[in-house]
């Protein structure tokens, strides 16, 4: 079993990368927060496939079974952050798999957050409106 963590805006991740036991090639499993990927991510098939890519960059989408622990954030937040914990979790497995998945983009971070409020301002940048007199 590997552990790796992603995380994404206020998202963090935990996945747990195990292999498919002895008769069970060809089947995946993926499960966050005990609940089926699919069901958990409300039915929307862009987020499982985006979560898989990694897997698919590798040819490796039958071989694994999934447990994800996400917390904080939005669904779009945790699907990037179980994205980027499977990606480390498949660097920690093979070092020979860092390469294909750095040039991918999949092992980089993204940076974005949001902004905070500053003090005087209405939100993060809105100001209230400028009266010249």
């Amino acid at each position: 079993m590997i552990i790796a963590t992603g995380r994404r805006k206020k998202s963090t991740a935990t996945v747990k990368l195990t292999s498919a036991g002895y008769g069970e090639t060809g089947i995946s499993s993926m499960t966050i927060n005990g609940i089926d990927a699919a069901l958990y991510m409300q039915n929307n098939q862009n987020f499982p496939r985006s979560i898989q890519a990694p897997l698919e960059a590798l040819g490796y989408e039958q071989d694994y079974r999934l447990s994800i622990t996400c917390s904080g954030g939005g669904l779009t937040g945790q699907a990037e952050a179980i994205q980027l914990g499977l990606a480390r979790a498949l660097c920690l497995l093979k070092a020979t798999n860092r390469p294909s998945l750095k040039a991918s983009g999949y092992l980089t971070r993204d940076p974005r957050s949001k902004e905070r409020k500053k003090y005087g301002l209405k939100k993060a940048r809105k100001a209230s409106q400028f009266s010249k007199r």
